[in-house]
């Protein structure tokens, strides 16, 4: 059996989920067919976002087919005492509605029958009445609300029996009040309520609607009133607009799935704090507050291309305000920005912050393409591009006091992650320099400079692979030796793509952080697999993303890639979903923007397909869609560009070939 073949085998062993057939749905089929995945008892959280509001929702289905769920809610802008990164009000409930309603005059009993995910969490069960010719179909739903804060409830019963139901709906006005020394602003009254109590006799085939609402705000402020068909329609209405750009077809429905579930979680983490839209990575832990890496580095170059106007709006926002702290002496800019703006966290030094934010700023202006964003933000990249130069070392690479894993494993001096991010900002920068008229600076030759100060120096034999070395001293191999990759350097991508599939660092959960350790982050497995693509070893690391995929998508927790385990206990991350769909953009597709209107294009088609396309791109001031076909003869791709369904640019092109492509 080829790895490839025992790869879907493991995979189709491992799947509860199933893809549904809708461009962002899957569905567990609660104990029904042969395949033992499907079965139950199971558990699974997952979190979901608005503009207010986030829900991690810890849910599951027992033995005996009853449903359960508990409403871990946070509130971002409720601030709590101490105003800190972890400020934000957070409760954890596990009201329900349901609870005291009755079917024909006694408890719902239900059994359940499916759970759907489609950046709504949906429920179908089969409700047992107190007659035997009666039989009932209930729906939940789940979601926040896209601009209040609130978690929205939504149930629909179904007659599909022959005699008619009689359905006693409880009222439900249940409020609790924060202590009044725990608030930045006081007590703050949080509300489960649903509608009036009432009776609704169901009729054969006819339903029925109820809703509830889960509620916080400022102690004395007016309770909430929602419309739940209305916020579902809103809600809806996001989902759409999200995954209906940057679409990505081949002919592997996983990938094609997970993409769009990627866009979901990585655009929805956005709040409104009072300072301006801030995109947070959620968890339960970090919320109203931005970091260098997550948001400068992760999620904001991606934005553009999704064109998702709000995203960015905080991507503007973001660089604001770390552009705040630039300073004349050249001390660092904080790690991180928090309580909605007003106070920072530096916990860790120093982790290449500066060159963090460089690298995505630059990347950001020129995908987004607005002239006058790029001017705004170019202060800020070059003092940046200058703080990281005055960090060079004797060897010619920059020194930082820790990297983004703050800490938690050893990154020396100077740490091969901070030094390929600064190389990439130069290179960047040496693009935008020449878009907007810039003249006197010499980024690209210290570009150059620096590459080779990064392979004299990190460039080392590690555990008998030619690969890199993380900091000098290292002797272990560490993930985060793909990321050179991710920058365009490929000098050892052959011992580094052997490196990181060997079964040092390669576990089913992905990449460990170090060899010999159990400790995985998905950010460095979403760098690595982007890199290797993007290095033109599409064969070698097709089988783990499609397998990485399958997991996170199909499999026991679901639908997102997480951020770590053992510690945060894999949460649904935001910033990490960004990167899985750069992967796509910056993988597959070799999209490197070069300008306001202008990118390379350094398609990787994978072997077995016949094509991929990446619709809707909204990048370069564009909606644009790119598709890339296999060529007549061997190692020939037709790469078509079009623009409103006209064909702009068509080439034919051989495998590894950069296209510069102007819009």
């Amino acid at each position: 059996m080829t790895i490839l073949a025992l790869l879907v085998c493991q995979m189709a062993q491992a799947q509860r989920w199933e893809i549904d057939g809708k461009p962002h749905s899957i569905t567990w089929n609660v104990g029904i067919g042969d395949n033992p995945s499907a079965s139950k008892p199971h558990d699974d959280h997952l979190e979901m976002s608005g503009q207010q509001v986030s829900a991690v929702l810890r849910y599951g289905v027992d033995a005996d087919g009853n449903w359960h769920i508990e409403k871990s809610m946070v509130w971002p802008m409720l601030r709590t005492i101490p105003n800190n990164t972890h400020a934000s009000l957070m409760r954890r409930f596990d009201c329900d509605a349901l609870k005291s309603i009755l079917i024909d005059g006694r408890p719902l009993r239900e059994t359940v029958e499916k759970v759907t995910l489609n950046g709504t969490l949906e429920v179908q069960s089969k409700v047992t009445t107190r007659y035997r010719d009666h039989e009932m179909q209930l729906r939940r739903v789940y979601f926040p609300s896209p601009k209040s804060p609130a978690l929205i409830e939504l149930y629909e019963f179904e007659n599909t029996g022959k005699g008619s139901i009689t359905i006693e709906w409880p009222a439900t006005q249940s409020c609790w009040t924060t202590p009044e020394k725990d608030g930045v602003d006081g007590s703050y009254d949080l509300r489960y309520c649903s509608e009036q109590a009432k009776t609704v006799v169901l009729k054969p085939g006819n339903t029925a609607s109820f809703q509830a609402t889960l509620s916080a705000g400022r102690h004395g402020d007016e309770p909430l009133k929602a419309d739940a068909e209305e916020e579902l329609k809103a809600r809806k209405s996001l989902v759409d607009e999200w995954t209906s750009n940057l679409v990505f077809q081949s002919p592997d429905p996983v990938l094609n799935t997970m993409q769009s579930f990627s866009k979901i979680r990585a655009m929805e983490s956005i709040y409104e704090t009072k300072s301006g839209p801030m995109h947070g990575p959620g968890g339960e832990s970090y919320y109203a507050a931005i970091w260098a890496n997550d948001q400068a580095e992760y999620i904001n170059p991606y934005f553009p291309f999704v064109g998702y106007d709000y995203g960015n709006k905080s991507a503007l926002h973001a660089y604001r305000l770390f552009a705040k702290f630039m300073n004349d002496g050249y001390k660092a800019i904080p790690s991180s920005i928090i309580a909605e703006g007003d106070d920072i966290w530096n916990g860790a030094g120093d982790r290449g912050d500066a060159a963090m934010i460089a690298y995505g700023a630059a990347r950001y202006v020129l995908a987004k393409g607005d002239r006058k964003e790029a001017e705004e933000l170019w202060p800020l990249i070059e003092w940046c591009l200058e703080y990281c130069r005055r960090q060079l070392n004797e060897q010619g690479v920059p020194r930082s006091d820790s990297d983004e894993l703050e800490g938690r494993f050893p990154s020396g001096e100077a740490n091969l992650c901070t030094a390929s991010l600064y190389y990439d900002a130069l290179v960047s920068a040496a693009s935008l320099c020449k878009e907007l008229g810039i003249k006197g600076k010499t980024y690209r030759k210290e570009a150059d400079v620096l590459r080779r100060n990064i392979e004299q120096y990190f460039g080392h034999e590690v555990e008998g692979f030619d690969t890199y070395r993380y900091y000098e001293g290292n002797n272990v191999l560490r993930a985060w030796i793909c990321i050179p990759l991710t920058m365009g350097i490929y000098d050892r991508a052959d011992g580094t793509a052997d490196a990181l599939f060997s079964p040092r660092l390669w576990t089913e959960n992905g990449l460990l952080s170090q060899a010999g350790d159990r400790t995985f982050w998905d950010r460095s497995t979403l760098y690595a697999l982007r890199g290797v693509i993007a290095a033109g070893k599409t064969g070698r690391a097709l089988p783990f993303l499609r397998r990485y995929s399958a997991t996170r998508l199909l499999g026991e927790h679901v639908p997102y890639a997480v951020e770590a385990w053992p510690e945060g206990g894999q949460r649904h991350l935001s910033a990490e979903s960004a990167l899985y769909g750069r992967i796509y953009t910056e993988g597959l597709f070799g999209l490197r923007p070069t300008g306001l209107r202008s990118f390379d294009l350094t398609p990787r088609l994978p072997e077995e397909w016949p094509y991929m396309e990446l619709n809707h791109i909204r990048a370069f001031g564009h909606d644009f869609d790119i598709r890339v076909e296999r060529g007549s003869k061997q190692g020939q791709m037709t790469v078509t560009i079009s623009e409103k369904g006209r064909a702009v640019k068509r080439k034919t092109i051989g495998e590894g070939v950069t296209m510069a492509c102007r819009l």
